[in-house]
């Protein structure tokens, strides 16, 4: 995913409930969606920052060679930066790029 590109605000903003109500018809299940999509995230962002931050690890252990890496830290402040995964979540979920579906109405509907 390319952070870079994303819209979402980077603080907590007010928002209105009815636009998530609208969706998908009950507001707890709008939030589940969210919250898995943003567990999702959380998970990407993590192993892509672990996968950066592992080309510059030293494979000893010798605590006296410990160096402070100016690229390294630009990494870091980059990724402590970025919107937080429940508010990307948010921002896909109020702009429809979240697929999602509720097994039980499915089956509901296929039974009737």
């Amino acid at each position: 995913m390319d952070y870079k590109k994303i819209n979402a605000p980077t603080t907590t903003t007010t928002r209105n409930i009815e636009k998530y109500l609208d969706a998908t018809g009950n507001i707890y299940e709008a939030v589940v969606i969210i919250g898995k999509r943003a567990n999702q995230i959380a998970v990407e962002m993590k192993q892509e920052l672990n996968k950066k931050l592992e080309e510059f690890s030293s494979f000893t252990d010798n605590l006296e060679e410990v160096f402070e890496n100016r690229e390294q830290i630009e990494i870091s402040k980059f990724y402590e930066k970025l919107p937080k995964p429940t508010l990307i979540a948010m921002q896909e979920f109020e702009e429809g790029k979240i697929y999602y579906r509720n097994p039980e109405k499915a089956s509901k509907t296929k039974s009737e």
